[in-house]
């Protein structure tokens, strides 16, 4: 059976609005039911997500209710734990939940991320992190919790709930193609600690077999880097024309100007050629999760 997509969508933010109060609520109580009959057939998270084709962490991120399962998700899901229709009846509350609640983005990133939720085609260039699309939540969540000045904690949680809400592009149909050449040092750094860093690199290994995401990594002994300048992204919204979107400490820039972006899908078709094949790099993968 091909995997399914390994990221599940978050829609809106928990806290706030009464409806988004409403829709953490529900998604606890479906996380709580879900945990439950997990264990009453007495499978771990790791089991239930290879049996059904989804990650250990997303599986975790259900169960906390920090996620909205999908209705292909609650289908299998009841027929795996034996749940009676218990998880399908849930359906129709959760797409109601999930038209309600609200994404709370910053207002510096609103732009880009209402032009990445309708991209058709997204591209990553990262040299410090994973792309904020291919994140786990507990790497997410390091990544803000590590900021200074600091954040506070409500803000931290609010930030976190809409990155992972971002994925949903990569569930929805049509999916957009995604590709991203990450650096082999981003591999290596232990963000969060050697568990977060190799349940990342498990969610990365699992994303590289879909379909429609192509990883690729760029090592560390490339002799002709054409990309010092440092990270971007370049993404086609649904009939408009390619656009490159660029950040860095505190400062972000949406490129606009057809000259600039062409300069930089040049130099990420430059990257992708330094960069190990797709197969190498889930190779590579796969040697420092200890499998090979």
């Amino acid at each position: 059976m091909e995997r399914r997509r390994a990221a599940m969508e978050l829609d809106g933010a928990i806290g706030g609005d009464d409806d988004s109060e409403e829709a953490a609520d529900l998604f606890r109580v479906i996380g709580s039911q879900l945990r439950l009959l997990r264990e009453r057939v007495g499978l771990t998270q790791r089991e239930v997500g290879d049996r059904l084709g989804y990650s250990e962490d997303l599986i975790r991120s259900l169960e906390r209710g920090r996620r909205t399962p999908q209705s292909e998700f609650l289908d299998a899901a009841d027929d795996l734990l034996e749940a009676g229709g218990l998880l399908r009846a849930a359906k129709e509350e959760v797409a109601r939940a999930k038209a309600r609640a609200r994404v709370r983005h910053p207002a510096w990133f609103r732009n880009y991320a209402k032009l990445e939720a309708d991209a058709v085609e997204i591209s990553f260039f990262s040299t410090l992190t994973f792309p904020g699309l291919l994140q786990t939540e507990a790497y997410a969540r390091t990544t803000f919790a590590s900021r200074q000045p600091p954040l506070d904690e409500a803000t931290i949680e609010q930030r976190v709930t809409a990155r992972l809400a971002r994925q949903e592009v990569l569930t929805t149909w049509p999916t957009p193609m995604v590709s991203a050449v990450i650096d082999e040092s981003v591999l290596c750094r232990a963000v969060g600690g050697q568990e977060v860093r190799q349940g990342q690199l498990k969610h990365l290994q699992h994303l590289a077999r879909l379909r429609s995401t192509t990883i690729q990594v760029l090592p560390m002994d490339c002799e002709d880097h054409t990309a010092l300048e440092g990270p971007f992204i370049l993404l086609t919204p649904k009939g408009r024309q390619q656009l490159a979107y660029v950040e860095v400490q505190s400062v972000n820039r949406l490129i606009t100007d057809a000259e600039e972006v062409r300069i930089l899908a040049a130099r990420y078709g430059s990257i992708r050629g330094q960069a190990l094949s797709p197969h190498e790099s889930l190779a590579l993968i796969e040697k420092l999760l200890g499998e090979r």
